[in-house]
């Protein structure tokens, strides 16, 4: 085993601060040079940075691929929630074509695909609370506002990213993430089942909606259409089976099997050639319009309500990227810009919150301006398409080149070819959305793990899930980060702390419940703090320092009275003092001085004035007083792992004075950062004093016994450390 000798003095913080001098850092001013300025504009456009790292052999038959199952898809969607929202076809079709190409140029992450379903939720709700939820379609009276009724939400998702209100999401853990995208996967699976089973179920919306949902379907069961039922039975096992053949042969395959591009051709085949009925008929003539601005009016109604909309749905899209970024090991951040930092396939530099928050704000920014372009044009709101994202990436994606070439699937469908998919039944795409949700159904193999390892992350989990699938994706992100939030305030407010012990032979500090072969010196605690202190857990803190030794508050008064005790009796001529001490000359029962006029006082240093001599109070005392033991000499309190101090624990700390009145010696150590505040707030005075602070747990152990020394082999067992 390697050994290292370090020789060094013992430091004190301000032995420290002497022997060493400190450069004084100034704030760094921000410059307007052409490096900046260029890192800026391609920030912007975040497809730069990777257009010109593109591996163009490896990525772009997989990309080709991709983007044609997804375009396929995405036309199959845009016309089913078209439908759904009794909204003429071409709107989706509009839909799938403006926001993809925008995010083309803006879009921050690799693997998404902008569409309809979390935002066509979203602004549906919104128009089912308005109107008092009424089960036929809402978009048939709104008519021409349909877009404009969008407007606030639209300008919301940009008005979050100038304004840089999307650190909001930074809040969203991978564990909330996972529940939430499990949800939303629920929902999405629900929602295919009227397809799946060929029923006609009005669209709900609201708290319990996807209970009533089912409950719409179970009622009407049977009256099922067992064709389509079969169609997609079919369709889902094929699909299933060839994906896990894609996954179990990618490294042998060039390219993943496009299966659902090729099921497609075969179900419209088969549906053509068996003239079974048709569920969409996209073959009306259909031209791209002019643009057109919304209606200003709209928005004093509805802009309270979009802001909320705005949330859920960047969170969506937030919470799928990072889903993603995670399995293919790239980290999605603000800088999307410096190829020598990056690649796509990995090795991405961690970044920091900043860069984290300015992704945040890149993508409200890309969506925002996605869905305003979108919607001049006929398209209705697009967040992330859950489905067609897992299409995506399934189907081997590798950029948004698979999402242009998608666009372009979706115009050529729009403008020349619509026609051949009239065959095509809408159990079709239910079957294809349904199997791609696998990914995102699987994640509830999470909870197992999660409740092995660290419950509380599994309660997050299991809340999240249950609320966004019972209340809907919005209230449910409101529950599940708020009993997110809930946790990390209790884990913070409820540390675990412990005591330390030195582990023999070096000068390693640990919990002394964990090892056997420790030392610990008598009379000397070593207390461990593993949070920041605030104004929430400094009443814990000082409580598991009473549990650790003693409460100092109540041994100062008992020896502040004891004292009373012991002037009163030598006055009274009751105590004598003689060579071995003070000794009881009378007989008799002897009262405490019970004097409640100056209870303050008890709270003061104890006064030896006027005594003949200094009590010990670990001894004897005479005329049966009685004064709790005190076996500390020494404190030392571990500050490593305290990140702040705010100003309710600094007035907490300042009960280390009732510690040091009652003659123990109390050592802080590693608190560096915090020093400056405890300065500027005026923390020391003639009790508390800086020269209680030491670099680290060995340089105050060392000085503690310095001053108390142990015996022989004890010292020579520590000199060994």
């Amino acid at each position: 085993m390697k050994q290292y000798v370090v020789t060094r003095p013992l430091y004190s913080e301000d032995a420290f601060t002497d022997a060493h001098e400190k450069i004084h850092r100034h704030h760094k001013t921000v410059r307007c040079d052409l490096k900046r300025t260029k890192n800026a504009a391609l920030s912007l456009l975040p497809f730069i940075g990777w257009m010109r790292i593109y591996q163009l052999k490896e990525w772009l038959l997989s990309d080709i691929v991709s983007g044609v199952s997804t375009g396929l898809v995405a036309v199959l969607q845009g016309l089913a929630y078209s439908l759904l929202a009794s909204l003429p076809p071409w709107y989706g079709l509009f839909t799938a074509f403006f926001p993809v190409i925008v995010y083309f140029f803006l879009g921050t992450s690799r693997h998404i695909s902008v569409g309809k379903y979390c935002a066509c939720v979203c602004v549906y709700e919104l128009e089912q609370r308005r109107r008092g939820n009424q089960e036929v379609s809402l978009w048939k009276s709104i008519g021409v506002d349909a877009r404009s009724r969008q407007a606030p939400l639209l300008l919301s998702q940009l008005a979050m990213g100038l304004l840089q209100v999307g650190f909001i999401v930074m809040y969203l853990s991978d564990t909330l993430v996972s529940g939430f995208t499990t949800a939303a996967a629920v929902h999405i699976l629900v929602s295919q089942l009227k397809f799946v089973l060929g029923l006609v179920v009005p669209g709900l919306s609201g708290p319990l909606s996807i209970v009533y949902t089912l409950e719409k379907i179970f009622v009407q069961i049977e009256k099922t259409n067992m064709c389509d039922l079969v169609t997609s039975i079919l369709i889902m096992v094929v699909v299933f089976i060839v994906k896990e053949i894609n996954d179990r042969y990618k490294a042998k395959l060039p390219v993943p099997i496009p299966i659902e591009v090729i099921m497609t051709v075969i179900a419209c085949g088969v549906s053509y050639m068996g003239k079974l009925s048709n569920d969409i008929s996209p073959s009306q003539s259909v031209r791209y319009e002019s643009p057109i601005a919304p209606n200003i009016q709209i928005f004093g109604q509805t802009a309270a309500e979009a802001f909320p909309m705005a949330i859920v749905g960047f969170a969506v899209a937030f919470s799928v990227a990072k889903v993603y970024s995670v399995k293919h090991d790239y980290i999605i951040d603000g800088n999307q810009v410096s190829p020598k930092t990056r690649t796509l396939g990995g090795g991405v530099g961690r970044q920091g919150g900043t860069e984290k928050c300015v992704y945040c704000c890149l993508t409200c920014i890309s969506f925002g301006a996605s869905n305003i372009i979108g919607a001049a044009f006929k398209s209705f709101a697009a967040s992330t398409a859950l489905s067609r994202s897992a299409v995506q990436e399934s189907t081997g994606g590798k950029t948004q080149i698979a999402g242009l070439l998608s666009a372009l699937i979706v115009m050529v469908v729009t403008l020349a070819i619509g026609f051949l998919l009239e065959p095509l039944p809408k159990s079709v795409l239910g079957a294809v959305v349904i199997v791609n949700l696998k990914g995102m159904l699987m994640q509830i193999r999470e909870v197992p793990y999660l409740w092995r390892r660290d419950r509380p992350d599994c309660v997050v989990w299991l809340v999240t899930c249950l609320a966004s699938i019972l209340l809907g994706l919005d209230l449910g992100l409101a529950v599940g980060l708020g009993i997110e939030l809930l946790t990390v305030v209790f884990r913070a407010q409820f540390p675990r702390c412990s005591v330390l012990a030195n582990i023999t032979g070096t000068d390693i500090y640990k919990d002394r419940k964990d090892y056997m072969s420790i030392y610990e010196p008598e009379g000397v605690k070593i207390f461990r703090i593993p949070s920041p202190i605030f104004f929430a857990n400094i009443d814990f803190f000082r409580g598991k320092l009473v549990e650790v030794g003693f409460n100092p508050l109540r041994v100062l008064r008992k020896r502040n009275k004891a004292l009373r005790t012991i002037r009163k009796l030598l006055k009274k001529g009751k105590l004598q003092m003689t060579s071995k001490g003070l000794l009881l000359t009378s007989s008799g029962p002897i009262e405490e001085s019970e004097d409640e006029s100056n209870m303050e006082d008890l709270d003061q240093p104890t006064d030896f004035k006027e005594l003949p001599v200094q009590v010990n109070w670990n001894s004897e005392l005479p005329a049966n007083i009685q004064v709790p033991r005190v076996d500390v000499h020494s404190l030392i309190l571990d500050f490593s792992a305290v990140s702040f101090l705010d100003i309710s624990a600094l007035k907490g700390l300042k009960a280390l004075k009732e510690l040091i009145r009652v003659e123990v010696e109390v050592y802080i150590v590693a608190c560096d950062g915090k020093l400056k505040k405890l300065h500027s707030c005026k923390f020391f005075d003639d009790e508390v004093k800086s020269s209680m602070f030491f670099l680290t747990l060995h340089d105050a152990m060392l000085h503690v016994l310095e001053k108390h020394p142990v015996n022989s082999e004890n010292t020579k067992v520590c000199k060994k450390v």
